[in-house]
């Protein structure tokens, strides 16, 4: 008898599971994804300056269509140092730290290569779409987290 009870509960499991993957296969590839993902940054404006301000934003500005039809990260906290403008960008964007990521700074000293390096120097690169002579070569070579478009 407690075969046939254990056998019967196995079975009810592997339908339910079977059902749920099932479920979530046809939901996934039925979101619809959009052709554009737009990230603002904005250097010393908290999230919460969106909604204290919203009634000086014009009807059919960019912030109140951002708002009413987009998607945003409210009330957000990633905990890095140092705040300069290359490792908070590569925190919003990788969702990591500075320790993960490897953007710790604008630049830093880099001990294999015995010079300063800026967080996007590449010479292996080419730049694309320039004429000028010297003009600095850049990738995400130094980031090592994955970001939101990749």
């Amino acid at each position: 008898m407690q075969k046939h009870v254990y056998s019967f509960f196995i079975f009810i499991f592997l339908i339910t599971t079977s059902k749920i993957f099932a479920q979530q296969k046809t939901t996934s590839s039925s979101i619809n994804r959009p052709k554009l993902v737009v990230g603002i940054v904005i250097d010393q404006m908290r999230w919460d300056y969106l909604y204290r301000y919203y009634n000086i934003y014009k009807p059919d500005g960019g912030f109140k269509r951002f708002l009413n039809d987009g998607f945003t990260c409210e009330n957000t906290f990633i905990p890095y140092t140092p705040t300069v403008t290359a490792a908070g960008h590569t925190c919003i964007y990788t969702g990591s730290v500075p320790a993960i990521h490897g953007i710790v700074g604008n630049e830093w000293y880099d001990q294999e290569l015995k010079r300063e390096v800026y967080c996007a120097d590449d010479d292996s690169t080419q730049t694309v779409g320039s004429k000028t002579v010297g003009a600095r070569q850049m990738s995400p070579k130094n980031m090592l987290a994955t970001t939101i478009t990749d």
